[in-house]
């Protein structure tokens, strides 16, 4: 049964101007935190025959290369409980395409700023990528991806160490106006230290935290299930994990955090903010429900009325 404080709340919901959704991140105001994730909302377009995309605060469209990537071999998916393993391999049709072909069509159907999530093989190939998308008028965040786990000579290589990590952050600072947020992996020891050292290298922001490597075994075939043998797990099960990640970065760095990782529900959100994040990215659940990033950010303000939070700016790192 619902108590009386609780209809209170939920009476205050009419109030819309009650309650203040928007954040503000590097200078750049969204209307709420939501976006989501990189490779899990393909260019935008695709969702918005479904809804109004929007409804949400941005978003982050797929990782892209410099040269056209058709991305690993088939089978790249394995089930696992709470959570799935992906080894998809960077599919995209390369930064050519991306700024003719896609980007025109995202603009079309979302006005709202971006977020270009960039990968590479090679510093000279994130520094290249960065310096094209920084020019295109709708992109407000270069999100550089130095932690896939589902590629070789690439990816996650330059997230594990400090010094690559600030190397590219150093190398892609040099080329973009626009502020440049790190994507880290949590396949590391020590997830403070490769912050730290990105932010002194210039990084204007963290995103944290890209898949975790998992695996999944046939017992039929006694075989890996995924060709790659190994993936990026992600899902509801990896939660916990991020909300740490994000907790301990928050306290090393000054800079702004993009926090990602098992994100499902507006409560999901808010717990992420408490921990020190000011956006929150949604990924894994996209692939399960398509209509998953609009429903948390239809359930922000209920959850906001019940935990009596006026605006999500004032919680950001209230957990500390």
């Amino acid at each position: 049964m619902v108590s009386e404080m609780e209809k209170a709340k939920m009476s205050d919901l009419f109030a819309a101007d009650k309650y203040s959704t928007a954040v503000e991140i590097s200078g750049i105001t969204l209307d709420n935190p939501v976006i989501p994730a990189s490779g899990t909302f393909g260019y935008g377009y695709e969702f918005a025959e479904l809804y109004d995309i929007n409804c949400l605060g941005s978003l982050s469209f797929k990782g892209t290369t410099r040269e056209p990537r058709f991305g690993n071999e088939l089978p790249r998916i394995a089930e696992c409980t709470a959570g799935l393993i992906n080894s998809i391999g960077l599919q995209n049709p390369g930064v050519d395409k991306v700024i003719s072909e896609e980007l025109p069509k995202l603009r079309a159907c979302f006005k709202k700023p971006i977020i270009a999530n960039i990968c590479g093989f090679s510093i000279d190939e994130y520094a290249e990528n960065s310096a094209r998308l920084d020019k295109e008028e709708q992109v407000s965040i270069l999100e550089i991806n130095v932690s896939c786990p589902n590629v070789h000579n690439g990816g996650m290589t330059f997230g594990t160490d400090a010094k690559m990590a600030a190397e590219v952050t150093r190398a892609v600072k040099a080329v973009a106006k626009k502020p440049v947020y790190i994507k880290l992996s949590p396949n590391v020891t020590d997830i403070t230290e490769i912050a730290k050292a990105c932010e002194a290298a210039g990084a204007d922001g963290i995103s944290l935290i890209n898949t975790m490597l998992g695996m999944r075994i046939d017992l039929g075939r006694r075989k890996p299930v995924v060709a790659n043998k190994m993936g990026g797990f992600s899902g509801s099960a990896i939660f916990p994990v991020a909300v740490r990640m994000v907790y301990q970065v928050y306290e090393a760095v000054k800079i702004p955090i993009i926090g990602m990782g098992g994100v499902s529900s507006a409560r999901d959100v808010i717990e992420m903010m408490l921990a020190g994040a000011s956006a929150v990215q949604v990924g894994a659940a996209n692939l399960v429900d398509p209509f998953a990033s609009r429903e948390i950010v239809g359930n922000l303000i209920q959850e906001m009325a019940r935990y009596n939070i006026n605006s999500l700016k004032e919680i950001i790192g209230g957990a500390h």
